[in-house]
């Protein structure tokens, strides 16, 4: 299979769909790989890495999304290069659809096939291509919450750890999952005081465990959030409905129950945002104020340490990478639902149901789908 690796386009956007040392497994199992030129090179991998385990370097993406039979990236497909996709080409990358009905209308158009890293699954019903990046946003949250706070960016004046003799900031963390774990250690690391919120019991339970109550841990409802907001300094909104729009969990009416200063780091932002007050933003102007409280919603936190961000997703999409490059998307599909459940937009046909249901698509399940297009191939 021709593999290609097309330059991120997204703003500060600096990682890169695959690494020299999955380059090199790729080419080691027989493929071929073409990179655009400098890719890597925001990340300090420079072309001649890739050329040195079997890469061509291409001087431009639509070169690449003209020749490539799978693209894999990072970031969902900008316009410009949803509309270099072709029917029948593979798109392996972050899509995010459901709050993005232009980017959805373009791939459905397109005939491409995209898999979703995002709804790709494990044996656990975990979320293992999305785990790495959560990990890194939730540990960033965490990060870039102590930077708002600092006086010179119009936050309180807190520092998150306090100071003998003076008490430190307040943290209340809206979900436990990956992401809200990971913010939860950080800022315990730093001395915060850290609150967790989440409607799993057995959740709380084993975050209770986990830390051996350093941290609170309390059962998410419009109750609990709106009396943790007026202690809060800083909330972090880790929430996830796999494949969906994020809930509204603080609607613009419950800003006025904080601080003046506060922050708020909507890690949800690309799945529409969990805070009724966000709305995108990115590293180069990440941040705004609504009602005196600090909004911080980069839609790719992780790209901000792009190096680290790389490596980590590259750890865990290469196997995936090698089985769809190896069978062919339709057999490595067929043969793995966790895979089959990453599929999200088939031949003009949206295979994932939250997805279609808030877009307003006829869903088609992935296995019809997959059976359907290959009708429409042979047609």
């Amino acid at each position: 299979m021709l593999i290609g690796v097309p330059k991120e386009i997204k703003n500060h956007e600096y990682r890169v769909g695959l690494t020299p040392a999955v380059v090199r497994e790729l080419c080691n199992n027989g493929h071929r790989v073409i990179v655009e030129n400098d890719c890597g090179l925001g990340i300090g991998i420079e072309n001649a890495q890739y050329e040195a385990v079997g890469a061509k370097v291409i001087a431009t993406a639509a070169e690449i999304f003209a020749q490539a039979e799978m693209i894999v990236k990072v970031k969902e497909p900008q316009p410009q290069e949803c509309k270099m996709l072709s029917e029948g080409q593979l798109l392996f990358t972050y899509l995010h659809l459901a709050p993005d009905p232009e980017q959805t209308r373009l791939l459905v158009e397109s005939g491409a096939t995209c898999i979703a890293y995002e709804t790709v699954t494990d044996a656990g019903n975990a979320l293992p291509l999305l785990a790495p990046m959560s990990e890194v946003a939730g540990r960033m949250a965490i990060q870039e919450a102590a930077v708002c706070l600092e006086k010179s960016k119009q936050g309180s004046g807190v520092l998150l750890g306090g100071v003998p003799g003076v008490e430190p900031a307040n943290v209340v963390v809206i979900g436990g999952g990956v992401v809200g774990l990971n913010a939860a250690r950080m800022a315990i690391g730093l001395g915060a005081d850290v609150t967790i919120l989440d409607r799993s019991i057995s959740r709380l339970k084993h975050i209770d465990e986990m830390f051996d109550g350093r941290i609170k841990t309390l059962f998410s409802t419009t109750d609990t959030i709106e009396s943790q907001l007026k202690t809060a300094d800083a909330v972090i909104g880790a929430v996830l409905i796999p494949g969906a729009a994020a809930p509204k969990l603080v609607t613009r009416d419950m800003l006025g129950l904080m601080k003046k200063g506060s922050v708020l780091v909507d890690v949800a932002i690309d799945q529409g945002g969990c805070f009724e007050t966000s709305r995108a933003t990115t590293h180069e102007d990440p941040t705004y104020i609504v009602d005196d409280v600090i909004h911080y919603c980069v839609a790719n936190m992780p790209g901000g340490v792009a190096r680290t961000s790389t490596f980590a997703l590259n750890n865990a999409t290469m196997p995936f990478v090698l089985t769809l490059a190896n069978k062919g998307y339709k057999a490595a599909l067929m043969d793995d639902v966790n895979l089959r459940n990453g599929l999200n937009v088939h031949h003009g046909m949206v295979t994932i149901e939250a997805v279609a249901e808030v877009l307003g698509y006829n869903y088609i399940d992935a296995v019809t789908a997959l059976h359907q297009g290959e009708l429409k191939v042979s047609a």
